[in-house]
């Protein structure tokens, strides 16, 4: 059959169609209930040294760190406002639980380590607290508020996959997203200094690289993040490897423990 310049270019189109849905079909994103799953195991091996992400509503511990209690699913502080953030959210869900008494102790000790008119029974009550339901899928509501979705979202106009934006999603876990130099903004700002990611022409793995660098320096700003593990030994080695989907099995090591999942 002979192909006139009509069909031909008809069959060209089709292809590139094809290409596309193909590529965008074959691209993992964070928010598949699975890689979601797997983004919560890998933040609670670096936040709680356990994969079992679950487990960690209950937690709740002065770390040292300047934050006040950090505590939950996704280490929420007393010092930086989505503590405050979460237990006004579950006031609201559930008006006279035993947290709320703390909310005008929590508004004065924000932005500050002190733990004044929470001592002696916060942590208590946080951990009865925590066997509630309405509290727990308040946790889950908030992590995804101001960590999780915002990451996915920039994760996706910068053209990365599932392991970019968790790259995204860890470094907002730590270091917020405010107007300081070490927050997740400012760390992608830095190493736009340095690469393009994909959505601007770049490649994924120079931008990947880039933005891990610009992790590491703020990461090390602060005494109680130097150890620079679950970049260099968990994300890095994804990188490497060029597991740009997150396909398990992964394997990786965070300050000095190590973790699997199958």
């Amino acid at each position: 059959m002979k192909i006139t310049g009509r069909i031909a270019a008809a069959l060209l189109t089709c292809a590139a169609l094809f290409t596309t849905t193909i590529g965008t079909a074959a691209a993992a994103n964070l928010d598949e209930p699975r890689l979601k799953d797997i983004a919560m195991q890998i933040v609670s091996s670096a936040e709680n040294s356990s994969t079992n992400w679950k487990a960690q509503f209950g937690y709740i511990e002065d770390i040292d760190d300047g934050r006040g209690y950090t505590a939950g699913i996704i280490g929420f502080c007393s010092g930086t406002g989505d503590m405050l953030d979460l237990v006004e959210l579950y006031k609201t869900k559930k008006p006279g639980n035993v947290l709320e008494k703390y909310l005008p102790a929590l508004r004065r000790v924000n932005g500050t380590e002190s733990h004044s008119g929470l001592d002696p029974n916060y942590t208590k009550d946080w951990k009865t607290a925590a066997k509630d339901s309405v509290f727990k899928a308040a946790q889950e509501s908030e992590r995804d508020r101001v960590y999780f979705n915002p990451a996915v979202k920039q994760g996706k106009a910068d053209g990365v996959r599932a392991l970019g934006q968790f790259a995204y999603y860890d470094a907002i876990v730590v270091h917020g997203d405010g107007g300081d130099k070490t927050s997740f903004s400012n760390i992608r700002k830095r190493a736009l200094g340095k690469a393009k990611p994909p959505s601007q022409g770049g490649n994924e793995t120079t931008w990947l690289n880039a933005f891990m660098d610009a992790r590491v320096w703020a990461m090390k700003q602060e005494a109680a993040h130097e150890d620079v593990s679950r970049i260099e030994t968990a994300q890095r080695v994804w990188l490497k490897a060029g597991n740009f989907d997150l396909k398990t099995p992964l394997r990786w090591k965070v300050y000095g423990d190590s973790f699997e999942i199958k």
